[in-house]
């Protein structure tokens, strides 16, 4: 008895400086992440706040969080829903109870009628979306050209892009991401430097 009281304050000890390890490893990817992007650190930030509070909006919401499969990017301040709802009233809700987020400039509505798609889908885009990453990194035409500025997502097979580009960057990214096996088609979301 007396070691399980020894033990205890030990064990909360180590699992709360494992949180900590977590936290400064983390915070040291997104730093990472920041200095490479065009965004300001603020925008960075801001779109992170605006994707938890998106989450929580549309999954407090019971109908949506039951019937749809949504997923929610916030990409300098330009929110992209993408997924399936069942429902135009369901794909509509879900634009409503997000497009009212502080900061929120615009929504790319891009959820499809459709019943939610299956978990080999998901696979599958997660798959799509690496070969994606993957192929971006390949890109030699440009020399100033930043993969990690790139914000690729996939669903059922389109991938949509985001991110401030130029008109010659979006030109190579388009390109590179039509040729990853899988891909059915390409949505450009970019904002323009020029």
């Amino acid at each position: 008895m007396k070691l399980n009281i020894v033990a205890l304050p030990v064990i909360l000890i180590i699992a709360l400086l494992q949180g900590c390890a977590s936290a400064v490893i983390g915070g040291a990817a997104t730093g990472a992440a920041v200095v490479h992007d065009r965004r300001t650190v603020g925008t960075f930030v801001d779109d992170e706040i605006i994707e938890v509070k998106a989450t929580s909006r549309l999954f407090s919401d019971q109908e949506i969080f039951d019937n749809t499969h949504i997923n929610i990017t916030s990409y300098n301040n330009i929110i992209l829903l993408s997924g399936e709802a069942p429902t135009d009233a369901l794909k509509n809700k879900a634009y409503s109870l997000v497009s009212s987020i502080p900061k929120v400039r615009k929504v790319h509505n891009e959820i499809a009628i459709a019943a939610p798609s299956s978990l080999l889908t998901r696979s599958s885009d997660t798959w799509i979306t690496a070969k994606v990453k993957t192929n971006l990194f390949q890109v030699k035409d440009a020399p100033d050209f930043d993969p990690t500025r790139i914000k690729v997502i996939s669903e059922n097979g389109t991938v949509f892009l985001m991110g401030i580009v130029t008109r010659n960057e979006a030109d190579i990214v388009i390109n590179a991401s039509r040729t990853v096996g899988g891909v059915q088609r390409v949505v450009k979301l970019f904002e323009y430097l020029d």
